[in-house]
C-alpha cells in the first residue's frame, strides 16, 4: 500500500468533512485565482485549499457498503472516495464564470473582441492549471474511478475547464471570432500591419479546444478545422480568385508569375507564423488551383516567347510554378522539343555549304545549340526527366537530319563530319587546342556522338582516320587516343572498340619487331645492304585494320627493293607460314633534292611511295613521258594521273603541255624536274591527296558501311528466328530494329531484302497457310 493510501485511510477514521463547510472557502480561492492570479496567490492559502479537497475526497462511505464499480483494492481497504458533489459545484461555478465573460464579450466587435477573448483565454487556462493542482486529489481518485467506470461526461478538472469554455463561451462567439480573424488576415494580405501574436493566440485556442473523448489529455483538430480552417480556405480561394483575374488582365504573364510566387511564399510564412501546420498542404493546394491551374493556358502560351527571348529567370519561375499542378509541364516539354529542333535546324542552315566541308564549324554549331538548351534544362528546369527527354529528341532530329545532311542526301553526313572533327583534335597540327582543353573537347564529341543514329558510320570513318594517324605517326598523343577509345567503349561497349584497341596492340608489336630487325642487321653486318636508307616497317593484322588492298600494281623502285627483301626474309624466319602483303599506297618516305642551284643544302620532300617511284626515275632521266613513267611504275591510269597531278601542282615537276586538270594527262605529255623550284620551307609535304581521292575514299567507306549493315541485319534475323522458331513479319521487323538501333537505324526495305536472301539460302521459310509468318530452318 503506498503512502497516499495510508494517509487516506488514517483520515477516514479522523474526519468526516462536509462540502458545505469547505466550499465557501474553496469557491473564494478559485474565484480569486481566476480573477487575480497575476497579483500572486499565497502558498499557505494554496495548501489550505488543497487540504480541504484532500479531507473531503478522502471521507469514507464504507457504512453505505461498497459502491458498484469500485476497484477490488478499494473494497478491501473499506474506503470509498467521494467527490461527485464537489465536481458538480465546480461545474456550476465555471459555467457561471463563462456567462459573465460572455456578457462582456457580447459588447465587443472585431479586433477588440479578439483581444478580449485572447486575454481571458490566457488568464483562464493559466488559472485552471493552478486550480487543477488544488483539485488534484479529486482527479486522482473520484474522477479517475468515474472515468474508469465509463462515465462519458466526467473529465479531469483541467479538461473539464476546456469543455465548459468550448460549450458555454466559444460556441456562442465562434462565428464572430472567426469573422474577425479572417478580416485581419485579409488586411494583412492587402498590405496592412496586423497583430500576428493575437491571431496566433486565438487560433491556438481553437486547436486546444479540440478534445479527444477517447483520450481526454490529447487534442484533435475538429474544432480548428470546422470553426476556422474550412472558412479560412474558402475565403482564401475567393480572395485570390478575384485578385488573380484582375492582376493578370492588367499585367504581363512574367509579372503575374512573380506575383504568384510571392503570394505562395506569403502563405507558407503565414502558416509558420500563426496557423496550424496541418493547414499548409490544403492551403497551398487551394492557392495553386486558383493562382496557377485556372490561368494555366495563359502561362503556357507565354512559354514560347520566353524561350525566344532567353528569359531564364522567368523560365525558372514558370517551371517552379507549373510543376506544382498536375500535368502542368506536359505542353512545355512539347514546345521545348519543337523550339530546340527549329533553332538547331536554323543554326545549321546559317553556316550554309561551308558546314559540309568544315567539320569544326559544323560540330561547334551543333554543340552551341545543345549547350545553350542543356544549361536551360539542367538549370531552370532542374534536370526534369521530361525536359531532358524533349531535349534529347530535338537534338537527335536536327543532328541527324538538317541542311547539311539533306544536301548530302544522306543522314550519314553527321557521323562522318563528327569523325573528321575528332581527327582534327587528335592529329598533330599547329592549330591543336591546349592539352588542358582536350578532355572537355572529347567530352563534347561524345555529346554529339550520343545523338548520332548511324554510329556504325562514325566507327568506320573513325577507325580509318585512327589507322592513318597511327601509320603515319601523326597522333597528338597516344594517351589521348586511349582516352577517346575509353569514352567510346563506355558508351557503346567492348565490341564497338575491340578492333581499335587491337590496332594499338599491333603498333606496339610492330615497334618491337622493327627493333629486332635492326639488331639482326647489326649482328650480321647487313646495314650496308639498305643502301643508306633509313627504313622502317609496320606489320599490321589484316582483321584489325580497316585498310583496303592497293587498287593498282606497283613496281617498287630498285633503291627500295633491297630493304623489302631483307625484311621479308627476316619476317619469314621469325614467323614461318605467315604472308606479308605490302601496302605501298599507304606508305611514305622522304627524298632530298640535290639538283637545285637556288638551294644547295636541298629540300626535304615528304612523299607517298608512288610519288617516290616517279621522282627517283629523274635521277637517271632528264625527261620522261607518261608512257615511260607508267612502264617503270606499273601504276594504272587513274592512280598515275592523280599522282602526277599532285607533283605538278606542287611545282616539283613541270609538264608539257601545261597541266590544268588530271584528265589533261595524255600519253604524249612530257615531264621534267622544275629546276627553278623555290619554297619558303625546307621540309615540304607533297603527299596530300587530291579532292577526287578524298571523295573516292568517302564513297568507299559508305559502300563498306552499307555492306556491313546487310550482314548485321542478316545476323540479327538469324539470331531472332533461332530463338523464336516462328515469328510474324511485323514481329520480326520490330525485333530487328530494336536489336540494331543502338548502332544504326535499319531501313525497312533493306530488312525485307535480307529476309528474302535468307529464305533463298534456306535459313528461313514461309509457313504454309499462314500469311506473313516465317519459321527457322534448323
Amino acid at each position: 500500500m503506498n503512502t497516499t493510501s495510508i494517509l487516506a485511510n488514517q483520515s477516514v477514521s479522523q474526519k468526516n468533512v462536509k462540502l458545505e463547510d469547505i466550499w465557501p472557502e474553496l469557491e473564494g480561492g478559485i474565484s480569486k485565482i481566476l480573477l487575480e492570479l497575476n497579483q500572486g496567490f499565497p502558498i499557505k492559502k494554496w495548501m489550505a485549499l488543497y487540504t480541504h479537497v484532500y479531507d473531503y475526497c478522502a471521507a469514507s462511505q464504507s457504512k453505505a457498503g461498497p459502491k458498484v464499480g469500485v476497484s477490488k483494492q478499494q473494497n478491501q481497504s473499506g474506503a470509498n472516495y467521494v467527490g461527485e458533489e464537489l465536481y458538480n459545484r465546480l461545474n456550476v461555478f465555471l459555467k457561471k464564470h463563462m456567462k459573465e465573460l460572455l456578457e462582456v464579450a457580447d459588447k465587443k466587435m472585431d479586433e477588440s473582441l479578439l483581444g478580449y477573448y485572447f486575454t481571458e483565454w490566457e488568464r483562464y487556462t493559466s488559472s485552471m492549471r493552478y486550480i487543477n493542482h488544488i483539485l488534484n486529489y479529486l482527479n486522482r481518485y473520484w474522477i479517475k474511478r468515474e472515468i474508469d467506470d465509463g462515465k462519458k461526461e466526467v473529465y479531469e478538472v483541467y479538461v473539464l475547464s476546456f469543455v465548459i469554455w468550448r460549450d458555454c463561451l466559444f460556441t456562442a462567439l465562434k462565428s464572430r471570432l472567426t469573422s474577425a480573424l479572417l478580416d485581419l488576415i485579409e488586411g494583412e494580405r492587402n498590405g496592412y500591419q496586423v497583430n500576428t501574436h493575437l491571431i496566433r493566440g486565438v487560433i491556438n485556442g481553437y486547436v486546444s479546444l479540440g478534445l479527444n473523448r477517447e483520450k481526454p489529455k490529447e487534442t484533435i483538430l475538429q474544432v480548428y478545422k470546422s470553426s476556422f480552417e474550412e472558412l479560412f480556405l474558402a475565403a482564401t480561394e475567393q480572395y485570390y480568385t478575384s485578385e488573380s483575374v484582375k492582376f493578370i488582365s492588367e499585367n504581363t504573364v512574367a509579372d503575374y508569375m512573380k506575383k504568384v510566387e510571392a503570394r505562395l511564399n506569403e502563405e507558407v510564412k503565414r502558416v509558420q507564423q500563426y496557423l496550424h501546420q496541418s493547414t499548409e498542404t490544403e492551403l497551398i493546394s487551394r492557392c495553386e488551383k486558383v493562382l496557377i491551374e485556372k490561368h494555366v493556358e495563359v502561362i503556357w502560351n507565354e512559354f514560347q516567347n520566353l524561350l525566344e527571348s532567353d528569359k531564364i529567370a522567368d523560365l525558372t519561375r514558370m517551371y517552379a510554378l507549373l510543376s506544382r499542378i498536375p500535368r502542368g509541364l506536359e505542353p512545355l516539354r512539347a514546345t521545348l522539343e519543337k523550339h530546340v529542333q527549329t533553332v538547331g535546324l536554323q543554326a545549321v542552315q546559317s553556316i550554309g555549304s561551308v558546314g559540309a566541308t568544315d567539320p569544326k564549324l559544323y560540330v561547334e554549331t551543333l554543340l552551341q545549340v545543345f549547350k545553350k538548351y542543356n544549361d536551360l534544362v539542367t538549370g531552370a528546369f532542374r534536370s526534369d526527366t521530361g525536359f531532358v527527354a524533349s531535349l534529347d529528341k530535338a537534338c537527335r532530329r536536327f543532328i541527324n537530319e538538317n541542311a547539311v545532311t539533306i544536301a548530302a542526301k544522306s543522314s550519314s553526313k553527321s557521323p562522318e563530319l563528327l569523325a573528321r572533327f575528332t581527327d582534327f583534335l587528335l592529329k598533330k597540327s599547329p592549330r591543336n587546342p591546349e592539352e588542358s582543353e582536350m578532355d572537355q573537347l572529347l567530352n563534347d564529341v561524345m555529346i554529339v556522338f550520343k545523338y548520332i543514329e548511324d554510329k556504325d558510320v562514325f566507327q568506320d570513318f573513325y577507325s580509318k582516320m585512327l589507322a592513318k594517324r597511327l601509320i603515319h605517326g601523326t597522333s597528338t598523343s597516344e594517351d589521348l587516343e586511349g582516352v577517346m577509345i575509353g569514352k567510346l567503349k563506355s558508351t557503346c561497349g567492348y565490341e564497338y572498340t575491340s578492333k581499335l584497341q587491337r590496332m594499338f596492340t599491333d603498333m606496339s608489336l610492330s615497334r618491337d619487331l622493327l627493333e629486332r630487325f635492326h639488331r639482326h642487321l647489326e649482328q650480321d653486318n647487313q646495314q650496308v645492304l639498305l643502301g643508306g636508307i633509313d627504313f622502317s616497317v609496320l606489320v599490321l593484322a589484316t582483321g584489325s585494320w580497316p585498310l583496303q588492298p592497293p587498287a593498282t600494281n606497283f613496281s617498287i623502285p630498285k633503291e627500295l627493293q633491297a630493304c623489302e627483301q631483307l625484311f621479308q626474309k627476316f619476317y619469314q624466319i621469325q614467323y614461318s607460314g605467315r604472308k606479308l602483303n605490302w601496302l605501298h599506297h599507304l606508305s611514305k618516305g622522304e627524298l632530298k633534292t640535290k639538283y637545285l642551284s637556288s638551294n644547295k643544302s636541298g629540300y626535304s620532300l615528304q612523299c607517298s611511295t608512288y610519288q617516290i617511284g616517279i621522282l627517283l626515275q629523274f635521277n637517271t632521266e632528264e625527261e620522261l613521258t607518261t608512257d615511260d613513267i607508267q612502264d617503270s611504275t606499273q601504276l594504272i591510269d587513274n592512280v598515275l594521273k592523280s599522282t602526277l597531278t599532285v607533283l605538278v601542282k606542287s611545282k616539283i615537276l613541270v609538264s608539257e603541255p601545261e597541266l590544268i586538270e588530271p584528265e589533261d594527262i595524255g600519253k604524249g605529255m612530257k615531264f621534267t624536274l622544275n629546276k627553278q623550284f623555290k619554297n619558303k620551307k625546307n621540309k615540304i609535304i607533297i603527299n596530300v591527296p587530291v579532292v577526287q581521292q578524298v571523295k573516292e575514299e568517302i564513297d568507299t567507306i559508305h559502300k563498306t558501311v552499307e555492306e556491313d549493315r546487310k550482314l548485321q541485319i542478316q545476323a540479327a534475323i538469324v539470331r531472332i528466328m533461332k530463338m523464336r522458331k516462328q515469328l510474324s513479319h511485323s514481329g520480326l521487323m520490330s525485333e530487328v530494329i530494336v536489336q540494331l538501333q543502338q548502332r544504326f537505324n535499319p531501313k525497312v526495305n533493306i530488312i525485307k531484302k535480307c529476309i528474302d536472301i535468307l529464305i533463298e539460302r534456306d535459313y528461313l521459310q514461309r509457313v504454309e497457310g499462314q500469311k506473313d509468318m516465317y519459321s527457322y530452318v534448323a
